[in-house]
């Protein structure tokens, strides 16, 4: 069938493009150990042996990263500059994985340019492997040697309708032989319909279900030992995108508005505590001096805890460190008059609450770092929509503000990087939450991640 085809071809593809970067990362390194290439001051370069390492981290994450960022989807209809874009973003998450296992293992890159004409020469010699397989297969359908021949029942409009959809690639690996309108015709049509054309699949296609038709349908398709692919639009949702599990042995139709379960969020979930290791580790002296300098200026302790809605709502404590005196949560209702942000969240300008000391670590963010063990813990993300008391939950105005609570709450977001305090209209708030999570990708928690930095580092929209 054409989906484990598919699976197959994409196994192939990914073996094919590591022994593909294996290779011309081996390539280049005898190109500049012999002197035909040279790019750095350095006259010799150690033996490959030494650049073992990165060859061992490059040939299997490499087609990995390459699948996360969708370069092995719908190759029929990809342009060169889809493709370079995906190697690119791919490229990023490589280099960031090789400098992360160079710090931590304590290994090094005896040469630059070796990575340098790797970078170069490996997309131009995926992208020429993809267009050559790529212009071979579309000849070799266009033949008819391959492809899938497949049966369209149920009611008229809707195969058409159905058929229609099919994407250019589909219309090249499909081909429809028989058509049978199960309003008009009966099972005896679809049975003699798949031994006649010796169809691997059925797909049937209804504008409204007909369980009884259906069941009846499938039934038949089962007897012949031939997949039944029932199309599910009837069922119209306006966000939420159908998959197909299993629970306790029975079939189910789930919708889901967040990111299914991937390799995707286990990399997220993986590089989060990782580098929230790395960031405490590294920025632990200074979190110790801050600690001791709250002590000094302010009475009252050097951390600030609060019950925060976590992922469904569920709570956890969020830590951070303390920018206001400590009685300002019994301070907050003199200062409701004076709150200038619009819903359940409050925000006041120029806060009296907010220490001297304090104010400068909001400005700085610096505020914010014992998150990182929040998110050490699995409580929160580097990215993701930000964490709000609970007691603001509890006073969202409308059910779907609850959206935003469908992801892990993260140290930054859209509505860090696109104005802070800025913003003031709650519902603009939810609405980039909901954008995130509706558009999530690897790529785009990286592209946070480095629109953050500068906001950190000059204090854009802080207060």
């Amino acid at each position: 069938m054409l989906a484990r085809k598919q699976e197959i071809n994409l196994q192939l593809n990914e073996l094919v493009d590591a022994v593909i970067l294996g290779v011309m990362f081996w390539l280049c390194h005898w190109l500049r150990f012999n002197g035909i290439l040279k790019l750095d001051s350095s006259p010799d370069i150690p033996e490959f042996k030494f650049f073992i390492w990165a060859l061992a981290i490059i040939v299997p994450f490499g087609p990995f990263l390459l699948e996360l960022q969708g370069y092995y989807q719908y190759p029929l209809e990809k342009t060169i500059r889809r493709s370079i874009t995906q190697i690119t973003r791919a490229g990023i998450w490589l280099t960031v994985l090789l400098a992360i296992s160079s710090f931590l293992l304590k290994l090094e890159i005896p040469s630059r340019s070796v990575i340098i004409f790797f970078a170069l020469a490996a997309p131009a010699a995926l992208i020429l492997k993809e267009r050559i397989v790529t212009a071979i297969y579309k000849r070799t359908l266009r033949n008819g040697a391959i492809g899938e021949r497949i049966i369209i029942v149920g009611e008229p409009e809707k195969m058409r309708e159905v058929e229609q959809s099919f994407t250019p690639s589909q219309q090249l690996e499909i081909t429809v032989v028989a058509r049978v309108p199960l309003t008009t015709e009966d099972m005896t049509s679809l049975v003699n319909a798949v031994h006649e054309h010796s169809i691997g699949r059925v797909l049937l296609a209804f504008s409204t279900i007909e369980l009884n038709v259906v069941q009846k349908a499938i039934a038949a398709c089962e007897l012949e030992g031939v997949e039944a692919w029932l199309c599910a639009d009837f069922i119209r949702t306006s966000i939420a995108r159908p998959t197909y599990e299993v629970f306790a042995t029975r079939p189910m139709l789930v919708f889901r508005t967040t990111p299914d379960i991937s390799w995707a969020l286990l990399v997220k979930s993986l590089f989060d505590r990782v580098m929230a290791l790395f960031g405490l580790i590294l920025v632990s002296p200074l979190m110790l001096v801050v600690a001791i300098v709250i002590k000094i200026t302010s009475p009252g302790p050097a951390f600030f805890k609060q019950k925060r809605a976590g992922r469904h709502g569920r709570p956890f404590m969020m830590y951070k460190f303390r920018s206001m005196n400590t009685n300002a949560e019994m301070q907050r209702a003199e200062l409701i008059a004076y709150n200038v942000m619009s819903g359940p969240v409050f925000k006041v300008e120029a806060d009296p609450r907010v220490t001297a000391f304090g104010r400068w670590l909001r400005k700085t963010s610096i505020d914010e770092l014992p998150q990182l063990l929040n998110v050490l813990r699995g409580d929160m993300s580097l990215v993701g929509p930000r964490p709000l008391p609970v007691y603001e939950v509890e006073q969202f105005e409308s059910d779907s503000h609850r959206r935003r609570l469908s992801m892990r709450p993260g140290l930054t977001c859209l509505w860090q990087v696109r104005g802070r305090n800025k913003v003031t209209d709650f519902a603009e708030w939810v609405r980039m939450d909901l954008e995130y999570i509706d558009a999530w990708s690897l790529g785009l928690d990286f592209w946070i991640l480095l629109r953050t930095i500068p906001v950190v580092l000059f204090g854009l929209g802080a207060k």
